[in-house]
C-alpha cells in the first residue's frame, strides 16, 4: 500500500505561482510513475502531468505545458508540481497519484493510489 499526502494548495492571483508537494509513505516510490491530476466542480478529473520513476521522462497536458513543471525526489519519496503563470481556469482540486504501469500515464484509471487532494484557487 502507498499513502499519498498533498500540500501546498491555496489562493493566488492570476499570474502567480504555487508549488504543490506530495509525500508518499508505506512503500518506496522508486519504481512508480507519479502523476498530478485535477478536478474542477462539475468536471471530470483530468491529467495534468506525470513523471517516470527515474525522472527522465515527463508528460504534460497541453493546457499546462510551459507553465507547470513536475519533478521528484526519490530519496524523499516526494513529487512536486511547480505551477507558474496561473490562470483562473487552473482552479481545481489537485491530486497526486501513483502507478506501477509506465506504459500510459495519462488516464486516471491507470493509477492505483491517490492522495486526498489539495485545493488551488486562482482569482482573476
Amino acid at each position: 500500500q502507498v499513502q499519498l499526502v498533498e500540500s501546498g494548495g491555496g489562493l493566488v492571483q492570476a499570474g502567480g505561482s504555487l508549488r504543490l508537494s506530495c509525500v508518499a509513505s508505506g512503500r518506496t516510490l522508486r519504481r512508480y510513475v507519479l502523476g498530478w491530476f485535477r478536478q474542477a466542480p462539475g468536471k471530470e478529473r483530468e491529467f495534468v502531468a506525470a513523471i517516470s520513476w527515474t525522472g527522465g521522462s515527463t508528460y504534460y497536458a497541453d493546457s499546462v505545458q510551459g507553465r507547470f513543471t513536475i519533478s521528484r525526489d526519490n530519496a524523499k519519496n516526494t513529487v512536486y508540481l511547480q505551477m507558474n503563470t496561473l490562470k483562473p481556469e487552473d482552479t481545481a482540486v489537485y491530486y497526486c497519484a501513483a502507478t506501477a504501469d509506465w506504459r500510459n500515464p495519462y488516464p486516471p484509471r491507470a493509477y492505483d493510489y491517490w492522495g486526498q487532494g489539495t485545493q488551488v484557487t486562482v482569482s482573476s
